[in-house]
């Protein structure tokens, strides 16, 4: 049964296999409309899962579309978040939402987002993106059906990569010892990872005895053999209290020629070229209306925009980024720098980089990339972060300089205690990149989006913690902490293409803060400013200080723009890249000097805000003088999906939004002097 009338206990549709099959194949077209009109996603997985998307959704599991929340459905855990669209089709086919809706997939406020969030969309049974949790909550959602007495089947959906999670065997063997025989794990065993073949990555071969040693059934199927596929998952209990696995065999990015067995395709999207092509050769372009569903979403995406518009502070004139009339910048993703530094310094024997699945995306794989006689260095760890962390250690207690990164949310929360014991504890040098820091990740969304790393990397003893401006910064501060700097370290730095507003000769020295002062016009924006070491600046009488670090220094700078020209008020802005070790010095200088101090940080306030109201209230130097303080973060909220750019604008730490808190603050310092 399936899709069950939750009031009168009957099927609302009963599908055949034959029905299976035909809809699957319209879930591949309608997938690659929702991937292109996003230009952001999985294209390879959710293609591989689809078949047993439909089996389950359409068939298998009993849940009512219109009673979502129906105590006595099964439910379904799709651990490896990040083939939600496949799930959300799973959904709009069944009945759950609209069909043409799943076409705002990653759009900023949709409930659609890049990893499946349950309290956004109903059927969505939980949030996930972070890999390797999905089968521990099955666990979970099992006991609780056996303490309320209800018979339920719990699916979980993982990835074959995913199983390197160490995890899953945590859970794996939960499940077994609690003999919790409604569980049904089903693996999506494309071989693919993003970083390439599963086996070449770190092996996880062979699961079926692996499963089967842990007390589980195992069922190993062809996952594009319908018939097998429904047969499988319609496996009951036997008895013995074991839980039962479905191996599926598939195909990462099936039915479309161009990208079946390509890893590239992992976290890779059609252009509209390439959608009509798919779409041709899963035989559906004159049964999906494409062109309709992209207009859909455009027409969403223009609302968007207008809504994002009239929420911005206003101002005489618009200050964007490189619109006319403004001062040009160039922008690069500051991750290259990280690259950049590894492939200049690698061939000191001592580094060794380990890699966690996003290697190229973070460009950790810069290291050896046509440097075949680095290999040896690079210890693929796939997704393991935990691992990955205390082994850094066991390297670095033998006096190797190794280094990992991923997203920086994986790299400095999902294995924080290894960190802390670990490294920190032993104050070991390793050094540790947190990539695609900030809401600017972009579409992935929440799951994704580091806004907490600082906290935790800040508060550990010996961590030193920096977070560069642009990609210059980023490569100087890499080459530093690399071969200059002995403990453990962390560099946070973003994804998104950020502005450029240093170059080689702008000082860079570890633990000591730079000044940046708006001069003149330019032809380039970078050009209008003057760098200096903040212990050599000469005070200037500012009107106010902004302190900055990562990529709101060069939103900190353009708000020196927009309030020398709007107000005629001239700025300090104060380079803060390194965090810990904090410069107390500029920071006591500036709030004596300039009475307003305002931080701007790409992540939850206070990582930054925190330390530097510590430090001036701290001081005895700044006793009796009045300083005005004020902060610009993220607002104790999780991240979303949307286009980089978006997000900025929507959670308000823009050069704009920081303009505007400068002259709330200002405004508020005369009131403070008449009064």
């Amino acid at each position: 049964m399936s899709l069950f009338n939750s009031k009168t206990l009957r099927p609302r549709r009963e599908y055949a296999v034959a029905d299976l099959i035909e809809t699957a194949r319209m879930m591949r077209g309608y997938n690659l409309v929702s991937l292109c009109a996003a230009s952001s996603g999985h294209a390879g997985g959710t293609l591989s899962i689809m078949d047993i998307t439909a089996a389950l959704y359409l068939k298998i599991a009993n849940h009512d579309p219109e009673n979502p929340s129906w105590e006595d459905r099964d439910r379904i855990i799709w651990s490896t978040g990040h083939k939600a669209p496949s799930l959300y089709l799973g959904l709009a086919f069944a009945g759950f939402c609209k069909l043409e809706d799943v076409m705002l997939l990653r759009k900023l406020s949709s409930p659609f987002q890049g990893h499946p969030h349950w309290l956004k969309l109903p059927g969505v049974e939980v949030s996930t993106g972070s890999l390797g949790q999905g089968l521990s909550i099955a666990v979970g959602i099992a006991l609780a059906g056996r303490l309320n007495n209800k018979q339920l089947r719990t699916f979980c959906i993982m990835g074959d990569g995913e199983q390197q999670e160490g995890q899953i065997w945590e859970a794996a063997m939960e499940a077994a010892h609690y003999k919790l025989d409604g569980i049904v794990g089903i693996i999506d065993n494309n071989r693919l990872q993003i970083d390439g073949p599963v086996s070449e990555v770190m092996g996880v071969d062979p699961l079926e005895e692996k499963y089967k040693s842990f007390g589980w059934r195992v069922v190993r199927i062809d996952g594009h053999d319908m018939k097998q596929v429904v047969d499988a998952l319609s496996t009951k209990p036997d008895g013995s209290g074991r839980p039962l696995l479905v191996l599926a065999e598939t195909v990462k990015g099936k039915g479309v020629s161009f990208m079946e067995n390509v890893a590239g395709w992992h976290g890779k999207t059609p252009n509209r070229d390439e959608m009509i092509k798919g779409l041709t050769e899963l035989r559906v372009l004159e049964k999906v209306p494409y062109e309709e569903l992209l207009k859909h979403a455009a027409r969403y995406q223009a609302t968007i925009g207008e809504k994002l518009t009239a929420k911005m502070p206003k101002f005489k004139r618009d200050y964007w980024w490189n619109v006319p009339g403004t001062m040009p910048v160039k922008m690069e993703p500051t991750r290259k720098g990280f690259g950049q530094s590894l492939a200049e310094h690698g061939d000191d024997e001592r580094i060794v980089c380990l890699g966690l699945d996003i290697s190229g995306s973070i460009t950790i794989s810069d290291f050896y990339a046509g440097k075949p006689n680095r290999k040896p260095r690079w210890i693929s760890m796939g997704i393991a972060e935990q691992s990955a962390t205390s082994a850094a250690a066991g390297l670095a207690k033998e006096g190797k300089l190794p280094v990992f990164g991923t997203y920086a949310t994986f790299a400095a929360a999902r294995n924080l205690d290894q960190i802390r014991t670990s490294i920190c504890y032993g104050n070991f040098n390793v050094m540790i990149a947190g990539a695609h820091g900030g809401v600017s990740v972009g579409p992935d969304g929440a799951t994704h989006q580091a806004l907490e790393d600082l906290f935790a990397m800040c508060g550990l003893p010996n961590m030193a913690v920096v977070v560069p401006c642009d990609i210059v910064e980023t490569k100087k501060a890499t080459d530093f902490l690399l071969l200059k700097y002995i403990g453990p370290k962390y560099i946070r730095f973003a994804r998104e293409a950020t502005p450029i507003v240093s170059a080689a000769a702008t000082p860079f020295e570890f633990g000591k803060a730079n000044v940046i002062r708006l001069r003149r016009k330019a032809e380039n924006f970078v050009d209008a400013f003057d760098t200096v070491p903040a212990s050599k600046f000469a005070n200037e009488d500012e009107d106010l200080t902004i302190i900055a670090c990562g990529p709101m220094v060069p939103e900190a700078m353009r708000a020196a723009v927009i309030l020398k020209e709007e107000r005629g008020l001239e700025t300090r802005v104060i380079n803060m890249h390194t965090l810990k070790p904090l410069d107390e010095a500029a920071i006591i200088r500036a709030a004596k000097e300039t009475g307003i101090v305002l931080t701007a940080e790409e992540h939850q306030i206070g990582a930054l805000a925190w330390p530097v109201s510590n430090v001036i209230t701290a001081s005895e130097e700044v006793y009796g003088h009045p300083v005005i303080t004020g902060a610009i973060g993220v607002k104790d909220r999780f991240g979303d999906s949307g286009a980089p750019w978006e997000l900025i604008k929507e959670f308000e730490v823009s050069a704009e939004h920081i303009a505007q808190k400068a002259l709330h603050l200002q405004k508020r310092k005369r009131e403070a002097a008449v009064a």
